[in-house]
């Protein structure tokens, strides 16, 4: 059984940082993968905010590049999502997920998910 298992968040002032950890744990055999962080704001869909292949390509939102850094441990499934001059608008719930096979990062998108339970992030003006 995998489990996708997310640490950190919690309540920041603006332009405080704060740092996401996932890890996945369990009978994960794909070693070419992808991991990402998503979020949900209060009354808004699910967006992806940062993903990364094991092959080392990125990708970011527009709205957290510049402010957001992904560091990706292929050798231990981990994902952590580093972030800095918060601002009000990322307050939400963030996921981590895992690619539920092989992956690179233009198919990430598509690709069946393991997902974590979620952390909040919550940022005071």
């Amino acid at each position: 059984q995998v489990q996708v298992v997310e640490s950190g968040g919690g309540s920041v002032q603006a332009g405080g940082s704060l740092r996401l950890s996932c890890v996945i744990s369990g009978d994960y055999p794909y070693s070419t993968n992808c991991m990402g962080w998503f979020r949900q704001a209060p009354g808004k869909g699910r967006e992806e905010v940062a993903a990364a292949a094991s092959d080392g390509r990125t990708r970011y939102a527009d709205s957290v590049k510049g402010r957001f850094t992904l560091s990706k441990d292929n050798a231990k499934d981990t994902l952590d999502l580093f972030m800095n001059n918060l601002e009000p608008e990322d307050t939400a719930i963030y996921y981590c997920a895992a690619s539920n096979g092989f992956c690179n990062i233009a198919v990430f998108t598509g690709v069946s998910k393991y997902w974590g339970q979620g952390t909040q992030v919550t940022v005071s003006s």
